[in-house]
């Protein structure tokens, strides 16, 4: 996307959808999904929806990706005691959704099973379906954290909030 067509899109985009697609219901949906698959692996999850970037972000060459990693930092995922946090940032003026996966992650779980939990989400949202491709992409991350940091039986604290952040 140029990037004047991108700074036209976060100037007039989504920023009044927020909290229409995402109501405190289904925040609260989201929180009990991560706490409850947080219990079955040695990962943290967060969930970050941006309406739209700032204009000089744009301006200064800001991405979807380039932004999902700031917030994955902003929010901490990379502070957990195995580094094992995932962040999954949604921008809606832009249509895009980023998965960051914090070091102990990302030399397991190939890229390409991120970008397919994207693309599923991503599906679902642009059928309007935002309920459904939340919960999906949530489920879908707690299965690959199962598959590859699975619950020892071992004490499992809860070191990051579960609540999603609307940013």
């Amino acid at each position: 996307m140029a990037r004047m067509q991108r700074l036209l899109t976060n100037l007039f985009g989504q920023w009044f959808a927020m909290r229409r697609r995402f109501p405190e219901a289904l925040l609260e949906e989201m929180t009990a999904a991560i706490a409850s698959g947080e219990r079955t692996h040695q990962g943290e999850v967060r969930f970050a929806v941006e309406s739209r970037l700032l204009p000089w972000m744009v301006l200064e060459g800001v991405d979807a990706a380039l932004r999902a990693r700031q917030v994955f930092g902003q929010l901490q995922v990379w502070d957990t005691e195995h580094n094992t946090g995932v962040s999954l940032y949604v921008l809606m003026a832009e249509k895009r959704i980023e998965i960051v996966a914090d070091r102990g992650i990302a030399g397991r779980v190939a890229q390409a099973e991120w970008d397919d939990i994207c693309t599923r989400m991503r599906d679902n949202y642009a059928s309007g379906r935002w309920r459904e491709g939340s919960l999906a992409g949530i489920a879908a991350v707690h299965e690959l954290l199962q598959r590859h940091f699975p619950c020892d039986g071992a004490d499992n604290p809860d070191e990051l909030p579960n609540r999603p952040v609307l940013l």
